[in-house]
Parts: structure tokens; sequence; C-alpha cells
């Protein structure tokens, strides 16, 4: 009977990423990235969702043309996070500008 075992010897196998070492305390290294960032102040939000909130609360608001361009959504998922904000309990206005586009504004909550 033949052996149907590969005759090759086993190599260690390489991890595919070299392993970062962290600083005690968790704290991040002097010249990684999270550490210049921590000392810039951040004048943008971090997430798109952030993002869409923000062109949101504007006085004119956003149009979905808007959101799409600033997240590099397509249309129809701006429209699904508009109906999150909804379904989350957000108040959104819609309402056309002069030039008959439909923008949309979240509306701060009424306290009574």
């Amino acid at each position: 009977m033949t052996d149907t075992k590969d005759t090759k010897p086993n190599r260690p196998r390489r991890m595919a990423r070299e392993p970062q070492s962290e600083a005690p305390n968790g704290a991040a290294h002097e010249d990684s990235p999270t550490a210049q960032n921590a000392e810039e102040p951040s004048a943008t939000p971090k997430t798109k969702a952030g993002l869409v909130e923000e062109l949101l609360v504007r006085a004119d608001g956003a149009s979905l043309g808007e959101l799409c361009q600033a997240t590099g959504w397509q249309p129809h998922s701006a429209r699904a996070f508009l109906t999150g904000l909804r379904k989350k309990g957000k108040a959104l206005e819609r309402a056309k500008r002069e030039d008959e586009t439909t923008f949309y504004k979240l509306v701060a909550a009424e306290v009574g």
C-alpha cells in the first residue's frame, strides 16, 4: 500500500501580520496615529452616522444628494439611515427649498 501523506517537512506557520505591542495601561505609543489624533481637537465626526447627524442639524439641513456625497452612500442607504433615525425617536423635518430640492433637518425635541 502506498502512503498518501506528503513527504515534505513541516515548516512553521507564519503570521499574516506581526503582532502590535501595546504600551502599559493601554496607552498609545507616542508615534502612533491614535496618539497624534488625541492631541488635536477633532472638528470632524468619527463616523458616517455622526457626519450625517452633523449635516442634519445645520440651519438649512441637508438634501439627499448632500448626504450621499458626504458619506459615499447610495441614495437608498441614506434614506434607510433617515428611517433609522425616525425609529430611534429623533424628529426629522422634511421640506422643499426654493429650487424644489427636498431637504431633511433634525428638529430639537420639545420638552413639555
